[in-house]
Order: structure tokens, then C-alpha cells, then sequence
């Protein structure tokens, strides 16, 4: 086993710059990932051109009596809602009810969380450029192919979403 001298390691360590000592950005864009009943929320970290954290989120309004509004609903803000019977709702922190609805309307087998979380995955690691040559030679049904464990139809869109998010970052 060779032993590498310590004189040499300072000389090796000032010529590298680390990945960690690059800052840190964050974007944050609302988008139309899924339709035209809802809006998406997507958040994504980058560093040195890769996405290190994505976040996304779609709301609607849903009955109150199914799904727990946003801050305020109960409160002055949800005074202005159109409809006194719906708040409006994040999908991830209704997931469990809007998994329901997905398997009964569309024959959903994966849960909506989950496949917001490998769509995040799917993102996370990726540089700007790479994700957006994936989205621009595959469509949609292609991308739902190429996230493991998302079956969502809309994958292109929320990851659209946190591509623009990561664009976004400052």
C-alpha cells in the first residue's frame, strides 16, 4: 500500500473545488402541471447547475368535508371562497383522500404522494441541461415510463414544473 505524503494532500485539496463550497439557490414557480382545475407549486435547490432537493404540490378546491384547507380556510380567507361547502386544498396533505379518488376514477394503484415523491426523486440529481433534454426528446407517456414509481399521466408536467423552478433559482 503506497502512503501518500501529507505535503501532498494540500497541494491536491487547493487545486480542487468542492461541490459543498458552491452556494446554494432556490426557485419557486406556480404552474398548470395538471389541467385546469388545479394549481402546481414546485420548488427546486440547485447547485452548480443540479437540482439537490425538488418539492412540488398541486391545489384545488375540494369538499370541506373531505379534505383540511389551506391555512385560514376556516378563518378570514376562506370567508372569500366562492363555494362555502370547498376549501382549497394541497393534493400531498390531502393525499390519502385524493389517492381514494384517483384509484376510483382513473384506477390509480400507486398513492398521490408517492408518486410526487418519484417524480422529486426522478428530478433530484439531475443537472438544468439533462432534465430538460429528457423533457424535450420524450413525451408524456415516455416520461412516465422513465420515473420508476410514478404512473401519474401529468409526470412530464410536474417535472416541467420543477425544471422552470430550478431555471427560476436565485
Amino acid at each position: 500500500m503506497a502512503v501518500v505524503g501529507a505535503g501532498s494532500i494540500p497541494a491536491l485539496h487547493s487545486n480542487v473545488t468542492s461541490a459543498a463550497s458552491a452556494p446554494l439557490k432556490v426557485g419557486r414557480v406556480e404552474a398548470a402541471a395538471h389541467g385546469t382545475k388545479c394549481f402546481t407549486v414546485a420548488v427546486a435547490v440547485v447547485q452548480n447547475g443540479v437540482i439537490v432537493a425538488a418539492s412540488v404540490d398541486d391545489y384545488q378546491f375540494l369538499s370541506k368535508d373531505v379534505a383540511t384547507g389551506v391555512p385560514n380556510s376556516d378563518s378570514d380567507f376562506g370567508a372569500n371562497y366562492k363555494d362555502p361547502n370547498v376549501v382549497l386544498a394541497s393534493k400531498k396533505a390531502n393525499a390519502k383522500y385524493y389517492s381514494e379518488h384517483m384509484a376510483e376514477a382513473a384506477g390509480s394503484t400507486v398513492s398521490y404522494d408517492k408518486n410526487l415523491a418519484s417524480i422529486e426523486k426522478f428530478a433530484t440529481g439531475k443537472t438544468i441541461k439533462s432534465l430538460e433534454m429528457s423533457l424535450k426528446y420524450k413525451n408524456a407517456e415516455q416520461m412516465v415510463d422513465a420515473v420508476s414509481g410514478a404512473t401519474l399521466v401529468d409526470t412530464k408536467g410536474y417535472l416541467q414544473a420543477i425544471l422552470d423552478a430550478a431555471k427560476a433559482a436565485k
